[in-house]
């Protein structure tokens, strides 16, 4: 199966560069893909310069993480489609193992690997989701020598590395560009389940991301876009107007009070108004979606908020 490996980038050479020193070792054969989103320094000159056998999609400008993957994915041909953060420093088997599944499971859409912090705990093993619809990390600051890769519930992969069949892609629709970035992936993980695509973990498939390294990990715009994010989706997929409306309302007023708290500004509170409104503007979503975690309480929710939000 060829793979195409889509890494959007904004700045930030050095660690574009390690990114794509690391996937110059992979054990299996891939085309790199990168999308330059419009970056404020040389980077574009850099990738051209010093990766004369890379892909280069250049942007003209700041698109977002969404519309800067959706140029990638269409500028390739591979059955499998990776998408990786250029943060991120895959193992040299990490490409291998993570492809691997879907040759023995055409409805496999979706593929999410290990990825550990530089502190070596877990950051992520996909993403899972409460009946609100919200979006979590799994497995966020665990021992990765401990985890149990079928609970939380997994929905899809995490969006710093992200491996999907190209055929559920098209099937589906692209990431939704009205997202600029945080909550991208999420949805596309909803859409793909809703639409009868499986996904699997795989804990074999390894690498360490750095986090935050074009937002900055806790930074007002950080907050601030996944915020928006997730204002976008609540009104998306209408949860204010469904059963659980009212565990959706108070999660969020907690989570702005809480944040409101700790960061002393209202960039949470903001982004989750802006997104609101301009989700009247999406296309209609799925009204139910199956792989969500009914597991997941009103109190575990908070939980797991608060682990994603810990130092990295």
């Amino acid at each position: 199966m060829s793979i195409d490996v889509v890494v959007p980038v904004h700045g930030n050479w050095p660690v574009t560069d390690s990114c794509l020193a690391h996937l110059a070792r992979q054990s299996v054969e891939h085309r790199i893909i990168v999308v330059d989103d419009a970056s404020p320094d040389d980077t574009l000159v850099r990738l051209r310069t010093e990766y004369p056998d890379i892909s280069v999609v250049a942007l003209g400008e700041n698109r977002g993480f969404a519309a800067a993957c959706n140029e990638g994915i269409a500028a390739g041909t591979g059955d499998i489609v990776v998408l990786v953060n250029n943060d991120v420093d895959a193992e040299p088997d990490m490409l291998e193992l993570l492809v691997a599944p879907f040759a023995d499971a055409a409805r496999l859409g979706s593929a999410a690997p290990l990825l550990l912090r530089p502190n070596g705990t877990v950051d992520a093993l996909g993403l899972c989701a409460d009946a609100t619809l919200a979006g979590f990390v799994r497995h966020a600051g665990e021992d990765p020598g401990g985890l149990e890769p079928d609970a939380p519930a997994l929905l899809g992969p995490y969006g710093a590395v992200a491996a999907y069949r190209r055929a559920a892609i098209d099937d589906v629709g692209g990431l939704d560009e009205g997202i600029f970035m945080y909550g991208e992936e999420l949805d596309l993980a909803l859409r793909l389940n809703a639409a009868g695509w499986a996904t699997i973990a795989v804990p074999a498939a390894r690498g360490t991301h750095l986090g935050g390294a074009s937002s900055g990990r806790g930074s007002a715009s950080q907050r601030r876009r996944a915020g928006f994010g997730r204002g976008y989706l609540l009104r998306a997929y209408g949860i204010l107007r469904g059963r659980h409306a009212v565990r959706a309302l108070a999660t969020e007023l907690i989570v702005c009070a809480g944040d409101l708290v700790l960061s002393r500004d209202l960039a949470s509170f903001t982004g989750r108004v802006r997104g609101w409104r301009a989700g009247r503007l999406a296309a209609r979503r799925p009204r139910h979606v199956p792989g969500i975690d009914p597991s997941i309480g009103f109190l575990s929710s908070l939980r797991l908020r608060v682990a994603d939000r810990k130092p990295r």
